[in-house]
């Protein structure tokens, strides 16, 4: 079993590798700043939202769940991404 500071490093890691691959992006296809402010910045809450429910595993294994989703449609690149990730790991 992972601790909780190799599990913080595995996430962070995850997320440095995809700043570096959305930086690759950037260069090549020249997407202007705010949109890759807009990006960064969504991946950033992301990231600190896995890092507060890790943060938030008591011993057993327990988190507690809160806050409203909210009801948004992703566009269908990333609908069809999401697919594959959640299948990845069943």
């Amino acid at each position: 079993m992972m601790t909780k500071a190799q599990t913080r490093e595995l996430i962070n890691d995850l997320f440095e590798e995809e700043a570096l691959a959305i930086g690759g992006l950037v260069a090549l296809r020249k997407v202007d700043d705010e949109t890759v402010l807009h990006l960064i910045r969504s991946i950033d809450a992301v990231r600190t939202k896995a890092i507060q429910r890790l943060d938030a595993v008591d011993a057993d294994g327990d988190a507690e769940r809160s806050g409203e989703a909210l009801d948004l449609e992703p566009h269908p690149v990333i609908e069809n991404f999401l697919r594959k990730v959640r299948g990845a790991g069943r």
